[in-house]
Formats: structure tokens, C-alpha cells, sequence
């Protein structure tokens, strides 16, 4: 697979059904557990402000285009003949995974993360819409620190119910630090860092128009939805990953 040096971590140049060929295949090997992250310019700009977390994301296998910016980032490396016509939006490679992995026996769907409501509509709504598709757990965890005790408990739920998809809703950077802590504990699979997929798929978050999207404007939309909570990630993260970009390029050897 080809990736391409976006400021300090390895971008796969890939597709939707590159991304979902690569994560059958893997998972197939059942030889260990891997960490597939949909990387955003926030996830992006965090590794290069913060040794630790460039630490944990290098314990990713595999980094998809997820903003509109870093699929820029990875086209402006490319020769024409192999630039990418869209990135690798998490949400939407959820959606992908799920619906290729109808009929697959061997393929099986486990969500971490988020309230017991949000979990049970996204039950119902993966259920209703592939049939086909093998969902056999579901985990809403406490809204604190974790003991030990509670990773014993997912571990547990992971392993019993022979999941080897894992979509892991915790929010970044949780549920990337999580995965990367516990790779070396973890079940055989492919585990997601997947953000705001579970909240968007619930119906319980508005995406933004196709349009907005495409033109890398989704910021701007789930920052009026959600000012309080987003502006930070937005201003900043922006800011900086123009900033590192810029940088990056210039001093790069």
C-alpha cells in the first residue's frame, strides 16, 4: 500500500473499497488485533503538536484521508494518474464495511462506545438495513476512568461474542489512546477509531450537506451545531495543520 507523508504520519492513498479490501484481509489473518483510524486534520495536527499522541497513532496500521484537507495533502504527492477522486470518510467506510461484510459468516460487527440509546438505535438501524451483516455486541462503558477491572469486562464482551470488527465510538483522542495502549491485549481484529459515526448513524447528529463536504466546509457546519463543544478543535486544530503544513513542507529534508 502506498501512503504518503502527511505532516509526520503515513496517509494510505487509498479508496473506500481499498480501505474495506485491506480490513477484510487483515482480519481474516486473525494473527492480531489492528488499529484502522479515519485521520482528520484535528487527528493529524495532535500528532505533530504532541509526541505522545504521534506515538500512539504510530501504532496505527492503517491511516485513511478522513478531512477534505488531508486528501489534498495526499493528492498534492501524487503523479495525476494516481490522485484520489474522494477521501476515506469514517462514517462512510462504516457504512461501507458493514454493507460488504453482509453474507461474510466469518465477519463479525461489535460497537464500543456511546449511550445505550445511541447503541440500540444503531442496532436497529444496521439491522434493519443489512440484514445480512453479523452485529453480535454491543458495549456502552462508564462515563469515567476505567479500572482494570472494566477492560477485563470488554475484553471479555469482545472475546465472547467473537467480534473481529470492532467500531470504537469513544471520541478523539479516547478511543485512539485506548486502542493503542491495549493492541498487545486486544482480540484478534480490526479495531476503528470512528469519532462521530455512532451519533451520525443514530440519527442523534446532523452530517453536513454532500456539497459543504466536498468543498471541505463540514467544519464550519458541526461547528454552528455544536460551538461549545467543537470551536476549540475547529480554530485550533485548523489553524495548526495549515500552519505544520506550511512548515513541514518547507523544512522537510
Amino acid at each position: 500500500m502506498k501512503t504518503v507523508d502527511v505532516i509526520g504520519l503515513p496517509v494510505a492513498a487509498i479508496n473506500y473499497d481499498q480501505a474495506v479490501e485491506w480490513v477484510f484481509e487483515k482480519t481474516r489473518l486473525a494473527d492480531r488485533a489492528y488499529g484502522v483510524e479515519a485521520a482528520s486534520t484535528h487527528v493529524l495536527a495532535l500528532a505533530k503538536k504532541d509526541q505522545q499522541f504521534k506515538e500512539t497513532m504510530d501504532a496505527f496500521s492503517l491511516i485513511c484521508p478522513d478531512g477534505m484537507p488531508v486528501l489534498w495533502s495526499v493528492n498534492r504527492a501524487l503523479p495525476d494518474e494516481e490522485k484520489l477522486s474522494d477521501r476515506v470518510y469514517g462514517p462512510t467506510l462504516m457504512l461501507k464495511t458493514i454493507a460488504a461484510s453482509e453474507g461474510q459468516k466469518d465477519l463479525k460487527h461489535f460497537f464500543l462506545g456511546g449511550s445505550e440509546s445511541t447503541l440500540e438505535k444503531l442496532q436497529s438501524r444496521f439491522t434493519k438495513e443489512n440484514p445480512g451483516a453479523k452485529i453480535v455486541g454491543t458495549y456502552s462503558p462508564p462515563f469515567r476512568d476505567w479500572s482494570d477491572e472494566d477492560l477485563k469486562e470488554i475484553l471479555i464482551k469482545i472475546k465472547e461474542s467473537g467480534a473481529n470488527l470492532i467500531w470504537v465510538g469513544l471520541g478523539c483522542p479516547k478511543q485512539e489512546i485506548w486502542i493503542a495502549k491495549h493492541l498487545d491485549k486486544l482480540p484478534a481484529g480490526c479495531y476503528f477509531g470512528i469519532g462521530a459515526a455512532f451519533a451520525f448513524h443514530a440519527g442523534e447528529i446532523d452530517q453536513a450537506p454532500p456539497l459543504m463536504q466536498k468543498i471541505g466546509l463540514e467544519w464550519a457546519y458541526r461547528l454552528l451545531k455544536e460551538p461549545k463543544r467543537l470551536w476549540k478543535r475547529y480554530f485550533v486544530f485548523n489553524s495548526l495543520f495549515i500552519y505544520y503544513t506550511i512548515t513541514y513542507n518547507l523544512f522537510k529534508p
